[in-house]
């Protein structure tokens, strides 16, 4: 094995990334093994219900054949996942769009929305930026999901979310809608070969605001760095000093220009820089209607639920699994 073979634990980050990598495997490994037992204990119980001719059965067949279809969907999606970076942590970016106290409010929703999702997954979040709305909700705020595959799962929800409902903003109680723009990109720990020049740069420094609570800095530590050439902007208020803050700041632009170099199509390099021209009309992934009445649904996948409490609640694994099914067939040739 390659963990006792000389020197693999002299590089610290290496080694546990591949002993990280093993112990993902091994899950993966046990996952299945526990669905052969489990498929061989659904066998057994539809022979005895024939065999003692026992209606009483049925229902529990039916919730055990239920439980047994939802794990081995999550274990094939699992197997979707083998983009470059489709493991590492993810790094989250909304932006509310025009409309003022409305959009905010609509972006602080989906910041609950994800941050709800994450928890589900037993993954954790880490706030990097935060900017309060005027009156209510939140401008911007760039957050960090830790765990195994986290920006595989999340790199479906990058777009413009729409949101129709009455708003309570609204004193004549009319229908409105709002728009967030999401930018998702995988955290790259890793030294990239990216080339910036420092005089393509311009780095601001701001005083942190918002309510990140414990999570936020309230020093001039704050760090803005924009690209000047491509517009990309990077911003990053949580670390404890304005040197971490840069550095992080910087393995964010990195890792944007990174991909950005890796793309060959324009379509796919204004996607990845994640500065959606236009939070409006036309422009969104999906929909999210509370009145007149309740629907949520995904406009590549034509995905769609009725229940969108439990959506705002975290509920969008049938989203996310809605576009990875997607994503890798979509481009295959079809069959005759």
């Amino acid at each position: 094995m390659e963990m006792e073979a000389p020197g693999f634990w002299d590089d610290p980050d290496k080694s546990n990334r591949q002993m990280k990598e093993l112990k993902n495997m091994k899950d993966t490994v046990e996952e299945y093994r526990k669905l052969e037992t489990q498929y061989e204990d659904i066998l057994t119980l539809i022979e005895m219900g024939y065999e003692e001719n026992d209606e009483s059965l049925v229902a529990e067949i039916r919730a055990e054949l239920d439980e047994f279809e939802s794990e081995l969907d999550e274990l094939r999606i699992g197997t979707l996942l083998s983009g470059e970076y489709d493991k590492n942590n993810a790094i989250l970016k909304l932006n509310a769009g025009a409309g003022g106290t409305e959009s905010c409010d609509w972006c602080g929703m989906l910041y609950r929305m994800y941050t709800r999702w994450a928890e589900r997954k037993g993954f954790s979040v880490e706030v990097l930026d935060y900017l309060d709305g005027d009156e209510a909700g939140i401008k911007s705020v760039t957050f960090q999901v830790n765990g195994t595959n986290a920006y595989g799962y999340l790199k479906s929800e990058k777009g413009v979310h729409r949101l129709v409902r009455i708003s309570p903003f609204n004193a004549q109680g009319k229908r409105q809608t709002s728009f967030v723009s999401l930018d998702v990109m995988p955290d790259i720990e890793e030294d990239l070969d990216v080339e910036i020049d420092e005089k393509d740069l311009r780095i601001d420094t701001y005083r942190s605001s918002g309510a990140g609570g414990q999570h936020i800095n309230k020093t001039s530590s704050a760090i803005r760095i924009t690209h000047i050439p491509t517009g990309t902007v990077v911003q990053c208020q949580n670390e404890r000093s304005q040197f971490q803050n840069k550095d992080k700041a910087m393995q964010m632009l990195k890792a944007k220009l990174y991909l950005l170099k890796k793309e060959a199509n324009v379509e796919k390099l204004s996607d990845i820089r994640g500065e959606i021209k236009d939070i409006a009309w036309g422009n969104q992934i999906r929909s999210y209607v509370l009145q007149p009445y309740t629907l949520v649904k995904d406009h590549r996948t034509d995905v769609e639920t009725g229940n969108v409490d439990a959506v705002l609640d975290g509920a969008i694994d049938i989203f996310i699994n809605g576009y990875l099914k997607w994503i890798n067939t979509k481009d295959k040739p079809q069959e005759n």
